[in-house]
């Protein structure tokens, strides 16, 4: 007999799927062609990593703040590291060599969020220069003050949803600008 309901098993916050729709937000964002046509970012595997954590830690920085977030918060990081190990698979890293780079990429996760959250306190300037340091390879501080201004951005848009809205993937990050473009 098929018993309807596990006992054993965590509540959903959200639908199925619905974490693969937010972090699928996250990815399409980070591909947008003006990062790397317009604002710098090297169109690289490094360069694309950059700009999947920089979407990432604007969505989660979020959640931190919303009563409830932890959750989704916690799923959308697990969905991310999960992606990260299949990535590496599909580039045919051996399984003995998968820990190593996935240990390296959460270093790099939560060296930059931990950079960001503080530039973050600090003032425009200590953004861009974060920015400048961890995405443009420490060139052109321009671009870096774009993107800056981007991230506070969606820091702002992302402020004004609620939980329901985030956890259902009914948001979007904004459209990025490069100096002397209109949308």
């Amino acid at each position: 007999m098929l018993w309807p309901f596990n006992h054993f098993r965590k509540p959903r916050l959200t639908p199925p799927g619905t974490i693969e729709a937010i972090y699928g937000m996250i990815v399409t964002q980070a591909r947008e062609p003006i990062f790397y046509r317009d604002l710098g970012v090297p169109d690289t595997v490094n360069g694309r990593f950059d700009l999947l954590l920089l979407h990432l830690w604007l969505l989660l920085r979020r959640l931190k703040s919303v009563e409830g977030g932890v959750a989704l918060s916690q799923a959308l990081f697990d969905h991310f590291c999960i992606d990260m190990d299949d990535n590496l698979r599909e580039m045919g890293v051996g399984d003995l060599t998968v820990p190593k780079r996935m240990q390296a990429f959460g270093e790099a996760f939560y060296g930059r969020t931990a950079a960001y959250d503080l530039a973050l306190t600090d003032s425009e300037a200590a953004l861009a220069e974060s920015f400048c340091k961890n995405i443009l390879n420490g060139q052109n501080i321009d671009k870096a003050r774009e993107l800056a201004a981007y991230a506070r951005e969606a820091i702002e848009e992302l402020a004004r949803t609620d939980l329901a809205a985030l956890a259902k993937g009914a948001w979007r990050f904004p459209v990025p600008q490069a100096a002397g473009t209109e949308a």
